[in-house]
């Protein structure tokens, strides 16, 4: 009886240590199973982007000579088809676990690689077909699909990330010699010289930031480092230079207002003035100038002008630090995996982050006069199949990477 009376005693302190031990797993069950604030991020911009792609280009159906037998739905609807099939893409994309996408990221790679040789081949790439331009815009940068044309250089962004943090990740302890650092070098040059050859200068120097990033972090010899910078100037500095289409841009770039190069520097003239005619709060949507066919590539590469002048500078900040917040999202989902020893998952997530946010620089010091004028898209704004298609599926692997960060941090598996 005393053992039985001792034990009741016992229950109410026994209740109490249980109550302590369960605090923790109350918390956890807390915390979101993934991150719905980087989603609404991204679908914000997805939405915005889309109704400025409407916006610009309504007017383009009034040059029949460009766009024969056009609506002024057209982009519309089939930015809206790019975005449903992206977000499809991506949810299938989050199904699949980083180990995957680590085991095919050299698959990936070489069909990558493939893909970017087959739009040289007659037949296969996408073409005017009025016999005269070469390719589209005098490049060969996309397949002829029937539907939309797929662009190699945009599903070579991605993947290039995930090859370099599996390189990375394989060869961690040869990374500070020569023979480790060659074989990421050697693929790197057969893919610029490839994007080079379309020409798409501004996609190289994209993969090249991208992959000198994720090896960066990854902990490279800074040596490497120290002789490649100066190795891809001197090859951007030679196209240039030999190049007398990108001379021309450089030049009209550099003394933008100056006759001699008015030709150069037409769309950078009406995207500054675009941004002017906007000032604080923007002329209204719909109610822009500039989109009555003074400015080109409106809908694609100088998507932000039209937010210039539609929104102000109000929307301009918007998309500036709703880019800002998801690129740091990013990178705090990397850090968080590379502090679980998840290394390609860490690597794979700020690669993702590097990507978008030296990406959106580019198009934004481009329309702002900062950068020289080159054909760069805004990601998950422009219009644009392939880029909408890629960014969503880049995306997904993100939130993927923190779904499974918290699904560690729970106790659980991934």
């Amino acid at each position: 009886m005393s053992t039985l009376r001792s034990m009741t005693a016992a229950l109410p302190a026994i209740r109490a240590w249980i109550g302590k031990q369960r605090v923790p797993f109350a918390q956890h069950s807390k915390m979101m199973r993934w991150d719905y604030p980087l989603f609404i991020v991204a679908l914000i911009l997805l939405m915005l982007g889309l109704v400025m792609v409407y916006s610009a280009s309504v007017t383009l159906p009034d040059l029949p000579r460009l766009f024969p037998n056009l609506k002024s739905t057209h982009f519309l609807r089939r930015q809206a088809l790019f975005i449903f099939i992206g977000i499809s893409l991506g949810l299938i994309a989050w199904r699949i676990p980083t180990d995957i996408w680590q085991k095919c990221a050299p698959y990936l790679l070489v069909l990558s690689i493939i893909l970017l040789g087959l739009v040289f081949v007659p037949g296969i790439r996408a073409e005017t077909g009025d016999g005269v331009t070469r390719g589209i815009k005098g490049a060969y940068r996309w397949l002829n699909f029937r539907f939309f044309n797929f662009q190699p250089s945009e599903l070579l962004k991605l993947v290039i990330i995930l090859y370099a943090a599996d390189f990375v990740v394989r060869k961690q302890s040869a990374m500070k010699k020569l023979k480790g650092f060659l074989p990421m070098l050697c693929v790197l040059v057969v893919v610029i010289s490839l994007l080079l050859k379309e020409p798409d200068l501004g996609t190289s120097v994209i993969v090249a930031c991208v992959v000198m990033g994720v090896l960066f972090l990854g902990g490279s010899n800074m040596l490497w480092f120290a002789v490649l910078i100066p190795l891809l100037g001197t090859v951007c500095a030679a196209v240039i230079f030999f190049v007398a289409e990108k001379s021309s841009r450089i030049m009209g770039w550099w003394d933008r207002w100056n006759p001699l190069y008015a030709k150069a520097a037409y769309q950078l003239q009406h995207s500054l003035v675009a941004f002017g005619r906007g000032e604080l709060f923007g002329v209204g949507l719909g109610s822009g100038v500039e989109k009555l066919n003074y400015l080109p590539d409106r809908h694609t590469d100088f998507l932000l002008a039209m937010i210039g002048e539609e929104l102000g500078l109000i929307g301009v900040l918007a998309v500036i630090l709703l880019f800002y917040w998801l690129i740091k999202r990013g990178f705090d989902i990397g850090r968080q995996a590379l502090q679980m020893d998840r290394h390609f998952a860490g690597l794979a997530a700020q690669g993702i982050s590097i990507w978008i946010g030296i990406q959106a620089f580019f198009h934004m010091g481009v329309n702002l006069g900062l950068l020289p004028t080159k054909g760069t898209t805004l990601p998950l704004m422009s219009y644009g199949g392939s880029g909408i298609l890629i960014n969503c599926v880049a995306l997904a692997i993100l939130l993927r990477i923190d779904y499974e960060n918290r699904a560690i941090m729970r106790g659980g598996k991934k």
